[in-house]
């Protein structure tokens, strides 16, 4: 059974999350999810681990059943989970971030490294000049004329709810390794994972450039938790050797699934799920 609830901010600011499995038991598994300025999208996640621990997911601030209007910033993302960890009761948590998620879970950790129970980082965070190989990829996934009609879209002051979906949908399928199933793909996340908060997505964007993740590595290498790990899709088309990269910097294993792009559990389920259940297992003793 789903548990959801309300939790107020210290800044009145109304977060809605939700629970799936025993919440007694600790510690929990919180999920990440990313964008920023998407609403969550992890709920098919969560069942692969909620037998062994209670698994927690919620709306960002300003997404989904989370409405909300004003400033982002990554200290009041980060201050969102602690005041949602103190709610739920959960002292110490195992994060499991996805795309944006890494990067939040990353700078929780570098100021509440003693909550992290755990981390695994999927699909991110990408560090260093990761962008350009990516927009490269990306072009070559996509005909001319998507490229172009992708470029009028994102020109356009104002957008229709049919050329927003249709602007996701274009943004989202190269994310796939297959493209066919990936179209289908995009165009659902694209009807579901509405609105988007581009103003959100636009400040945190601005404030990652003036102050990268990249800067902070050496610091948090320092405070990871005993267990962490990266794991990426080996067809995502953000470079994996970015990936690799930071690997090395931060001293930690990464899992390569093949056959799967940026949300791996969408093409190699199975494959997501065991990886997942033995994480979460070596660290609850499930």
């Amino acid at each position: 059974m789903e548990t959801q609830g309300l939790v107020s901010m210290n800044d009145e600011a109304q977060l809605c999350w939700m629970a799936l499995g025993d919440t007694t038991r600790q510690p929990a598994v919180v999920l990440l999810h990313g964008g920023p300025g998407l609403p969550g999208y992890l709920g098919d996640v969560a069942p692969m681990v909620a037998d062994l621990a209670p698994v927690y997911r919620y709306d960002q601030r300003g997404t989904g059943q989370s409405p909300w209007r004003g400033p982002h910033s990554f200290a009041r993302h980060v201050d969102d989970l602690a005041e949602l960890l103190d709610a739920w009761d959960v002292p110490k948590a195992v994060l499991i971030g996805h795309s944006y998620g890494t990067d939040l879970a990353s700078r929780f950790c570098l100021r509440h490294s003693d909550r992290v129970a755990a981390m695994l980082l999927m699909c991110g965070p990408f560090v260093g000049d990761w962008r350009t190989g990516y927009r490269a990829e990306r072009g070559r996934r996509m005909s001319a004329a998507q490229q172009e009609r992708l470029r009028a879209l994102e020109e356009l002051p104002h957008r229709t709810e049919e050329q927003e979906v249709e602007l996701l949908t274009l943004a989202w399928f190269t994310d796939h390794a297959d493209p066919e199933r990936g179209w289908h793909w995009a165009a659902q996340g694209a009807q579901r994972r509405r609105p988007v908060n581009w103003a959100m997505n636009g400040e945190l964007g601005r404030e990652g450039h003036a102050d990268p993740l990249d800067e902070h590595l050496g610091e948090l290498r320092a405070c990871l938790p005993a267990r962490a790990e990266l794991l990426g899709g080996a067809d995502d088309p953000r470079p994996v050797s970015a990936l690799a990269s930071l690997a090395l910097r931060l001293d930690l294993p990464l899992t390569q699934i093949e056959g799967a792009g940026h949300e791996p559990w969408w093409e190699q389920p199975y494959t997501v799920r065991a990886h997942l259940r033995r994480f979460v297992q070596g660290t609850v003793g499930a």
